[in-house]
């Protein structure tokens, strides 16, 4: 029925109450629709974590919601590697999943098939996920993503206090005496608690702000004390710390008696370990140490938080272990303003955890290898036993797809071939798999690739269920608008293949998975956890619909708990919080001749992951829109690198190409890359084709903060070029096949023009002329273009430039040879002012002026705006009210103190000379 008398109205406008997707932070939001979709997000002012508070990438969270070909609409089967994946229907692809898993578990037993999930997934999709693996096929070969961020902070809050429970909350930021961050650019991740911080600091002056990272980051502008300590150096500082302490009479001997075990064996390493030995092991000067130690032994409260730079490494266990100490040994935990406090990197991947979603656990922390433990989930479950043998985490997991003893792998909501370390290993991986079944949502993933089976997954905001933040708070995530195509939550695809799969290997188990709603997956688990540290037992979808987020425990009548340990019972069988005698290890690849360099790597202020999401919002691309590799400026010298020039980075692993930049606020001998781009957006393996597979042999994480590179300048003396306006990520999916013809070349989502892609290569020769004008023809610059193409060729000079315009401005351009032209068209593209001669311009005989940096993508302010305010003599206040940066989500604020900082340095400086003169 095509008439319009028979079509169903569009739904009218609405707002959702719900939660952002991206970290652990749990920030509240409304989602605004009308007519079916996103028109805008909005921060949710009753959400007590987030308190209407949002930063740029929740704002700009409309922007990513599409329901084309950047989504996943349809399931998709491949008959076999050597033919291109087709669509089918989405029963036959649930049948043709559990056929093949049957197939496989009868041929090679259970421990053939592995799961790898993520911390993007609801509870309840992990709920499922768990019953599934370990319910019905019968193995523990169940993991996530979150091995790569958490499990160091999970085995450090289980070592010493007995359970993975974070024990503070974000109100203490506002309520401590002294902050200590370690190993987080919490102004770039967690950029709303950064602005609670901020704002504790603005109201109370003397709070000292500690920050322990070996980049002077955005969050160091707000430090009072900031320790540059060398990479894996942390256990040695944390030891100082407390040598000092307890040299100083900082500690709380009556909680260490009362309260823990273990100290008098700690007390010799730290005995071992003063500040004028750490000093030569961190790379700090001890008087440094000295006055950490004592801002945090004296304050009335002290506070730590923390995250990747102590998870992400091959003693991260001991580092979160060492940290912990300075609690336990000064009585600073279980009370208002104090505690050890780990940063959640993903939004639930503390709900993960306690719905057992990891190798190492099982529902309500429990352990997989406690035969007690198994039986309870046994009987929650209705099934008769759960598998004993060890079940393989996420790099041991890949380890045994290379070698054959997994056949099959079932990969949701996480990308491994950009995001594990070793990429080349892992791809081969995945190559060698009997079969792959990957549950997705977006089409750009490298993961896609090595597919035999593709689930359309619902996202956000087109899901229902819940998330536990950092604070352990529980919220309800709710469906604003339906989704799109085939495409269904994941654990409806979960249960709808273990229905399949259980009439095929087990009958009796399909009711297993028989779920009517969310609602009843959530009721299951929730009764999971009675008995346990984290009992949320009482708590039901009703409670959080009427009452809101809730923290937990959340017992049957006890109110919850903002802290742990106030009563100082930990979660241990004794009820004592224990010292860990752990010791001070090096990185695991140390520098040589051959690897001269540490490499450490880091998420950007709008970018997120591996850009999935992200990369779909213009205004999220604007502030940084490539990769780059940061050097020390001497280095860069005694190199050879130039600035911008293109550098050759090499592991011991594989190899990428990028330009280079100067950064002073590197030690000599460091270097840095932001860890986004994978090999969708550039040439290569992307950035983890060099990162280092070494783990953590507690936790299980591997060391993605630090490996040893060389890098030399990269002899590609041909460079090339441009932009085409348009749909990213269909422009990006039409030309991916370029990336694998060059040794440098990048396909990057631009903001240009209101969107469009950029394009830039290099190689030792320029291109034959009939592959120059396959790229011409990919980027509609060719001879079949519609419209005029200005262009200026001097093939004996291997320049070649084409643009074409579309209302007076370009639509796309394209520079080989020489690219001086470039900045200026990009300028003009985007709103800026047309050359006096495009004709000129091309031949390289008039230059104009580059395009200006976005700084504050809220409000969309950019450098040089920002810069001449400060010529002005606005301050950062000032700025905000004349230009409207930094009032949005606030993110922004510590680079443009930065400028300010620099431009004051600058002008001193010059008027000093000046007075000389």
């Amino acid at each position: 029925m095509d008439s319009p008398l028979f079509r169903h109205p569009a739904p009218p406008a609405a707002t959702t109450a719900s939660i952002c997707c991206y970290c652990g932070t749990g920030c509240g939001v409304r989602v605004h629709t009308e007519g079916g979709r996103v028109t805008g997000v909005s921060g949710d002012a009753s959400h007590p974590s987030s308190l209407g508070k949002l930063c740029s990438k929740g704002r700009a969270l409309a922007d990513t919601v599409r329901d084309d070909g950047a989504r996943v609409l349809r399931a998709q089967w491949r008959d076999s590697r050597a033919a291109p994946r087709r669509d089918i229907a989405l029963d036959a692809a649930l049948d043709l999943a559990a056929d093949r898993l049957a197939d496989i578990i009868g041929r090679h037993g259970p421990d053939a098939v592995a799961f790898y999930l993520s911390g993007q997934l609801l509870t309840e999709d992990y709920a499922v996920f768990n019953k599934l693996a370990r319910g019905l096929v019968g193995t523990n070969n169940i993991d996530t993503n979150s091995r790569l961020c958490m499990s160091s902070a999970v085995a450090g809050y289980k070592l010493t206090l007995g359970a993975d429970a974070p024990p503070a909350c974000y109100d203490d930021i506002g309520l401590a005496d002294t902050v200590l961050i370690a190993g987080s650019n919490a102004a770039h991740a967690h950029p709303i608690l950064f602005r609670r911080l901020e704002a504790a600091k603005q109201a109370r002056p003397d709070m000292r702000i500690i920050l322990v990272d070996p980049r002077r980051t955005d969050t160091a502008e707000l430090a009072d004390l900031h320790l540059p300590i060398l990479p894996g150096s942390d256990v040695a500082l944390f030891h100082a710390m407390l040598h000092v302490m307890q040299d100083e009479g900082l500690l709380d001997h009556a909680h260490i008696a009362r309260h823990t075990t273990g100290f008098a064996a700690l007390r010799e390493r730290i005995a071992a370990c003063p500040p004028a030995l750490a000093q030569d092991i961190c790379g700090v000067p001890a008087a440094d140490i000295a006055t950490a130690a004592r801002w945090f032994g004296r304050a009335g409260a002290a506070l730590s938080l923390y995250t990747m730079g102590l998870n992400q490494s091959s003693s991260g266990t001991a580092k979160n272990a060492a940290l912990i100490h300075l609690h336990l040994a000064t009585g600073q935990i279980g009370k208002p303003g104090a505690g050890p406090f780990s940063l959640t990197g993903q939004p639930n991947a503390m709900g993960g955890r306690e719905a057992g979603g990891m190798a190492t656990l099982l529902p309500g922390h429990r352990d997989p290898a406690d035969a007690g433990h198994r039986a309870e989930v046994a009987a929650l479950w209705g099934v008769e036993q759960l598998p004993v043998r060890p079940g393989l985490p996420a790099l041991e997991m890949f380890e045994a797809l290379h070698d054959g003893r997994i056949k099959a792998i079932w990969i949701a909501a996480t990308n491994p071939a950009q995001s594990l370390p070793d990429q080349a290993r892992v791809r081969a991986a995945l190559a060698r798999a009997e079969l792959v079944i990957v549950q997705e949502a977006y089409t750009g993933g490298e993961t896609l690739d090595y597919a035999d089976l593709v689930l359309p997954a619902a996202t956000w905001p087109e899901k229902e269920g819940t998330v536990t933040n950092s604070e352990r708070r529980i919220s309800r995530v709710r469906a604003a608008i339906v989704a799109p195509g085939d495409a269904r939550s994941d654990w409806r695809l979960a249960a709808g293949v273990a229905q399949r799969l259980a009439a095929r290997i087990a009958p009796a188990r399909a009711a297993l998975f028989a779920y009517p709603d969310e609602a009843a997956v959530f009721a299951e688990h929730a009764a999971s956890t009675a008995g346990r540290d984290l009992d949320y037992s009482a708590l039901t979808y009703r409670i959080l619909d009427e009452l809101g987020p809730q923290q937990w425990p959340y017992r049957p009548g006890q109110p919850p708990s903002r802290r742990l340990y106030a009563d100082g019972i930990y979660a241990t069988a004794d009820g004592r919080a224990r010292f860990v005698a752990v010791d001070h290890a090096p990185v695991a690849e140390p520098v040589t001749a051959d690897y001269p360099l540490r490499l450490t790597t880091g998420r950007l202020r709008d970018h997120w992951h591996s850009l999935a999401r992200t990369a779909l919002s213009p205004s999220l691309v604007r502030h940084v829109e490539a990769p780059w590799l940061s050097l020390h400026p001497d280095d860069m010298r005694e190199l050879g690198v130039a600035e911008d020039a293109l550098a050759v980075l090499r592991s011991r692993r594989g190899e990428v190409v990028l330009p280079a930049r100067a950064d002073a606020s590197l030690r000599r001998g460091q270097a840095w890359l932001p860890m986004h781009w994978g090999s969708a957006f550039m040439a290569g393996d992307g950035i983890n084709a060099l990162t280092n597979p070494a783990r953590d042999p507690v936790s299980r994480q591997p060391e993605l903060k630090h490996c040893a590179i060389a890098v030399t300048p990269a002899a590609l003396p041909w460079r090339a070029a441009g932009w085409v306006r348009g749909d990213a990520a269909t422009l990006r999916r039409a030309l991916a096949s370029w990336l694998r013809r060059f040794p440098y070349a990048v396909l990057l989502p631009s903001a240009i023009a209101g969107g469009g892609l950029c394009v830039a290569i290099g190689a030792a020769r320029a291109p034959a002329a009939t592959e120059l004008a396959a790229l011409y023809d990919a980027l509609g610059l060719g001879a079949g273009a519609t419209g005029a193409v200005a262009v200026y060729d001097d093939p004996a000079r291997g320049k070649l430039r084409r643009a074409a315009l579309d209302q007076g401005r370009p639509r796309a351009f394209f520079l080989a040879g020489d690219l001086l032209a470039h900045d200026t068209l990009a300028a003009w593209a985007d709103g800026g002012a047309a050359p006096a001669s495009l004709a000129r311009l091309l031949m390289g005989q008039d230059a104009g002026t580059p395009r200006a940096r976005t700084i504050c993508v809220c409000v969309g302010v950019t450098d040089r705006a920002i810069a001449a305010g400060i010529a002005d003599g606005l301050d950062l206040d000032g700025l905000k009210q004349t230009l409207g940066c930094a009032t949005g989500c606030g993110s922004c604020a510590p680079e443009i103190s930065r400028m300010i900082s620099c431009a004051r340095t600058t002008k001193a400086t010059h008027d000093d000379s000046a007075r000389i003169q």
